[in-house]
């Protein structure tokens, strides 16, 4: 069959030339446009954005057949969210699914400032000049434009544009600047397809649940409904029967291929969120021309009467044939617009795919790790009569050891005090104070606004936060337990974690994700509340990973890691032993030696990032761990020391990105080497640590073994430690590492690993 890109320009040349372009118009609504309020100008405007998305499309795919462009997704047949784009502010953030090229456009028409055909080119080319990307991904982004980049979406922006909506009227109650003006909305699109992932039904369903509680939610849900996803068809009428009576949702629906009904609606729908602060779907009928993708050949599952009578239904056909039938353009005159922007577009293509590309992997991870603010915004200090006030509730807990759980909460209590911009969300985060009350009272000292009580959804939640963190604030979400996070890990992975990289440092998602975990508890939810893998942050570009042992170091910490979300725009998961939460003691009942008291900021010593911590001088053996095996390190190394064997401890505080350098530095000065690693012995920590070790010490590496879980999820009750390491199987591993070697001869003589060995209680 004929390529359908070829078949699709020549039925609108034809069309046009012949004279038949009438036979196409489908306006039966009758609208007039002047009635509408647009302008002729303004009219021929949008409608050359229609053109200039088409012409992109086509030129996008001679690219590509040339070797000189990488990407032909294109918007063929949804031209008409030109006219929502039309309808919205350019202060209004829009959250794009890959099929908006014309909506890009017509933004851009608005801002003088911007080129956006050569921007798109530079964009198609993967040259490292796209001024969004810099050539590391075709997006529709630009942050003048207030459009943030989404790569291959599947709805998965959707959650965050939830935390956008919210965050408009927030950062108004709040008193706090936000990125985005008091009167704007939130807008994302989407298609059919996607509206059945998890991520817009868990999007939409939120906003839905905020909005019948009259909670404030200015977003715009825009689904364009093309009837197929890539090969699976759309169940006729599954979209309206879906969404049009969703409680707290108002539905609209257009007919996308008539760019006047789509303004008209889209215009009524956009001033209904406006003016009534809550969220509207609308429901837009578009045709997939030219199939999924350059690649896609349609003819494989689609009859060619269905292709021919979808071609028949081509957008730009109708926009003409309304043009000309009002008077505004003659067909000539069209066709002429046509051909200067086709000629226009081709030259600059040729230029776009000369430019600089990527050459390597330093410039290609150059915006994984996002910019420093220059100027952030200012922190509050507490004198001491601020502090008193502020502490007046918890002075019980002040000036005597207090377990690591109230510390983080005293800690909160200051950073919110400290930061107006700070919003703590979660389930159960506000009255309740969550499930082991590290954040009780904080509802009832900073209010409702800014400690948000979440629906039972981590999408939502995670999604929550990261639009938050578009607008302005600096959000702390909180995860009940780390086997949670699972359900929602791409909004992490694939949300916040990409963003700084897809747009070349733009944008970002400063935020501190507190996420309660670990193993160790007793008698509680087996593996589902005992999770004791946390692998999934490790291979995370430019995600930090924290993990307090103690309350002391909990302080400095979680001060440390809202200092770099907030000054170094940083992505941080801050993960909290849930075993050590209440613990006070150490080596027996009373000691109190794992308890702490609270020091204030303006008297603490700063905790930097990456900086391990040390327990001990010795150089028989350093034992590394972090979380619940520092806290059984510890006890061992009491006994370990009865036995002669004189240690070094290193706490790794920050699990991503490793400190190689100065784990290595300690542990260079010791004969033996024991990793103690809680998670399993597949793809944890560890064998990270072991790498780094024997790579940078080479021949000089001492003798090396590690211990941990075995490949097994958590059991319940008594048998919860049964796979987990525990004081005498830490003491047992150390003497048989020691006293295996030869004792007395500086370094082991035998640098192999010793792994796998047997866990115990």
């Amino acid at each position: 069959m004929e390529d359908r890109a070829i078949a699709v320009e020549r039925q609108f040349i034809e069309a046009l030339e012949t004279g038949s372009v009438g036979a196409f118009i489908d306006n039966t609504q009758g609208w007039d446009h002047r009635r509408l309020g647009l302008s002729d100008a303004e009219f021929v405007g949008i409608f050359e954005s229609q053109l200039k998305s088409r012409l992109l499309d086509l030129e996008s795919r001679r690219m590509r057949a040339r070797n000189e462009g990488f990407y032909t997704i294109g918007s063929s047949g949804h031209e008409g969210n030109a006219a929502i784009a039309a309808v919205l502010n350019t202060t209004d953030m829009a959250l794009l699914h890959y099929r908006s090229g014309a909506f890009m456009v017509e933004r851009s028409r608005h801002e003088a400032s911007e080129t956006v055909l050569w921007d798109m080119m530079l964009s198609f080319a993967a040259s490292s000049e796209d001024p969004i990307s810099g050539g590391r991904h075709k997006v529709l982004g630009s942050k003048s434009l207030n459009i943030p980049p989404q790569t291959s979406t599947i709805a998965s922006h959707l959650p965050k544009a939830v935390g956008v909506a919210l965050s408009i009227p927030l950062t108004e109650r709040l008193g706090v600047d936000g990125v985005l003006p008091p009167d704007a909305i939130a807008m994302c699109n989407f298609g059919d397809a996607s509206a059945n992932h998890a991520s817009a039904q868990t999007a939409i369903n939120a906003a839905c649940w905020a909005a019948f509680q009259n909670i404030p939610m200015p977003l715009m849900f825009v689904c364009e409904d093309n009837g197929i996803g890539i090969s699976t068809p759309t169940p006729k009428g599954w979209i309206g029967a879906n969404f049009s009576q969703r409680p707290g949702l108002k539905y609209f629906c257009c007919d996308g291929l008539d760019l006047l009904d789509t303004y008209k609606v889209a215009k009524e729908a956009a001033h209904w969120c406006r003016s009534h602060r809550q969220p509207v779907f609308l429901h837009v009928r578009t045709v997939r021309l030219m199939g999924h993708a350059g690649s896609d050949a349609e003819i494989a599952y689609l009859p060619k009467a269905k292709i021919l009578e979808n071609e028949a239904l081509d957008p730009l056909l109708r926009s003409a044939a309304m043009l000309i039938e009002a008077g505004v353009l003659s067909a000539e005159q069209i066709l002429a617009m046509y051909q200067e922007l086709k000629d226009r577009i081709a030259a600059i293509a040729r230029v776009a795919a000369t430019r600089p590309k990527l050459t390597t992997a330093k410039d290609a991870m150059a915006s994984v790790v996002p910019p420093k603010l220059a100027n952030p915004r200012a922190v509050k200090t507490l004198d001491e009569e601020a502090f008193a006030s502020l502490f007046a509730a918890d002075k019980q807990s002040l000036g005597k050891p207090v377990h690591m759980g109230k510390l983080i909460n005293l800690t909160l209590t200051e950073l919110m005090a400290s930061h107006d911009n700070v919003v703590v969300c979660g389930e159960d985060v506000g009255k309740k104070g969550g499930v082991y009350h590290v954040t009780s009272r904080l509802v009832e000292r900073f209010g409702p606004s800014r400690v948000i009580n979440t629906l039972l959804d981590e999408t939502s939640i995670l999604g929550l936060a990261t639009g938050m963190a578009h607008n302005g604030l600096l959000p702390i979400p909180e995860i009940q337990f780390l086997a949670y996070v699972h359900n929602a890990e791409d909004q992490i992975r694939g949300e916040a974690a990409t963003l700084p990289f897809f747009s070349n440092g733009q944008y970002t998602n400063p935020m501190v994700i507190r996420i309660a975990g670990l193993a160790y508890q007793k008698g509680f939810g087996g593996h589902f509340h005992n999770d004791n893998s946390f692998t999934v942050f490790r291979d995370i570009p430019g995600l930090i990973l924290a993990c307090p042992s103690n309350g002391a170091d909990a302080q400095g910490m979680l001060r440390e890691c809202v200092r770099l979300a907030r000054e170094e725009q940083r992505l941080v998961i801050f993960l909290e032993p849930i075993a050590l939460y209440m613990t006070r003691d150490l080596h027996e009942p009373g000691d109190s030696l794992w308890a702490a008291q609270y020091v204030p900021e303006r008297e603490a010593t700063p905790l930097p990032f990456g900086e391990p911590g040390r327990f001990g001088e010795g150089k028989d053996l350093c034992i590394i761990s972090y979380g619940n095996g520092y806290y059984l390190s510890r006890q061992a190394e009491k006994a370990l020391a009865e036995a002669g064997i004189d240690c070094t401890l290193v706490d790794l505080r920050y699990l991503a990105p490793l400190n190689e350098a100065a784990i290595c530095d300690i542990a260079a000065n010791c004969r033996h080497v024991l990793v103690v690693d809680e998670c399993r012995r597949s793809g944890s920590v560890s064998e990270a640590i072991v790498t780094a070790l024997h790579e940078r010490l080479g021949s000089a590496c001492p003798k090396l073994a590690r211990l941990n879980a075995e490949d097994c999820f958590i059991p319940l009750a008594d048998a919860a430690t049964l796979p987990l390491p525990g004081k005498d199987s830490i003491v047992a591993a150390a003497l048989k590492l020691v006293q295996g070697s030869d004792a007395g001869t500086g370094k082991g003589t035998d640098t192999g690993i010793v792994i796998g060995l047997e866990a115990s209680a």
